[in-house]
C-alpha cells in the first residue's frame, strides 16, 4: 500500500489529506473518502485535478495533487476501474497536423474505454482522447519492425488540429477492439443522406481552410445563400460559429463526416 499527498474537495473547499492506495481502491487518511476502483465508471483529468465518477454517486470525487501523484492515481484507476480494457501497444500522438511526431514510439500498456473518453495508459503516460473529439476510427496497416501489420488508427481533434493515435494488439482481439470503439463513438456518425449536396460541398471547402468570401466566389453563392448553408451545418452539429462574420469551423462530428465521405 502507498500513501500519497492530495487535496480532496469537500462542499466546495479543498481539504489536505493522505490517500492510501492498494490493489482494491483508495481511502483518505481522514476516512471521509473510500472508493473501490471497480466502482469507478469515468475519469477526467483537468490540469492538476482529477474528476472521478463513481457508480451510484451524483457528484464526482475531485482530487488535486502534483503531476507525479496524479500519474500514479490515474494508472491505478485505469488498470482496475469498470471499463472495457485491453492490453495493447499504442503510439499517441503519432501524427499531429499531418506531420509525424518527432521521437514518437510504441509504448506497452493498455487501452480503457470509459464513459467520456478513450484512455491510453502505460507506466509513464496516461493519455485521454475524449469521445466527443474522435473524428475517425479505422483499421489500417503500418510498418512495425519492417513488417506491415494491422493497427487501429484513431483521429481526434486537439486544439483545432487533427491528431492521430495508433493501437497495436494481436489480430484476434484487434477486430473486437475496433468494433467496440466504433460502437462507443457511433453517436458522432453522420450518414451522407442527412446532408444535402450543397451543404456537403461547403463543409468540404471549410475543411480545406477556405473562408466565407472564398467559398462565395468558388461556388458563386451570395452571402445570404452561404449563411443559409451555415445555419444548416450548425443545426446538424457539423459546424460552429467562430467569428462575427459567420466564419465556421467543422466540429469533430463534421470532420468525422468528411473523413467517412472521402474514404474510397
Amino acid at each position: 500500500m502507498s500513501n500519497v499527498p492530495v487535496k480532496i474537495e469537500k462542499q466546495g473547499k479543498w481539504i489536505t489529506a493522505k490517500l492510501a492506495l492498494d490493489k482494491e481502491g483508495m481511502k483518505s487518511s481522514d476516512k471521509s473518502l473510500a472508493v473501490l476502483y471497480k466502482s469507478i465508471v469515468d475519469l477526467e483529468a483537468k490540469g492538476s485535478v482529477l474528476n472521478i465518477v463513481v457508480k451510484g454517486q451524483k457528484d464526482p470525487v475531485r482530487i488535486a495533487s502534483v503531476a507525479k501523484v496524479l500519474s500514479v492515481l490515474k494508472r491505478q484507476i485505469l488498470a482496475s476501474c469498470s471499463a472495457y480494457r485491453l492490453g495493447t501497444f499504442f503510439m499517441s500522438p503519432a501524427v499531429r497536423g499531418g506531420v509525424f511526431v518527432k521521437n514518437a514510439a510504441w509504448e506497452k500498456g493498455g487501452i480503457a474505454v470509459l464513459v467520456s473518453g478513450i484512455w491510453f495508459f502505460s507506466k509513464n503516460h496516461q493519455i485521454c482522447v475524449p469521445l466527443d473529439d474522435v473524428a475517425s476510427i479505422e483499421m489500417t496497416k503500418r510498418e512495425v519492425q519492417g513488417k506491415d501489420v494491422d493497427v487501429i488508427k484513431i483521429d481526434h481533434i486537439e486544439e483545432d488540429e487533427v491528431v492521430t493515435s495508433l493501437v497495436l494488439c494481436p489480430i484476434t482481439t484487434l477486430q473486437v477492439l475496433y468494433n467496440f470503439l466504433k460502437e462507443s463513438t457511433k453517436g458522432m456518425d453522420v450518414a451522407s443522406h442527412e446532408v444535402d449536396p450543397q451543404s456537403a460541398q461547403v463543409a468540404m471547402l471549410v475543411y480545406s481552410g477556405m473562408d466565407t468570401a472564398s467559398i462565395e466566389n468558388m461556388l458563386t453563392l451570395s452571402q445570404r445563400d452561404v449563411d443559409r448553408v451555415y445555419d444548416a451545418l450548425i443545426k446538424q452539429g457539423l459546424a460552429e460559429v467562430v467569428v462575427t462574420r459567420r466564419e465556421v469551423k467543422l466540429t469533430t462530428k463534421g470532420v468525422r463526416f468528411i473523413s467517412d465521405a472521402t474514404k474510397v
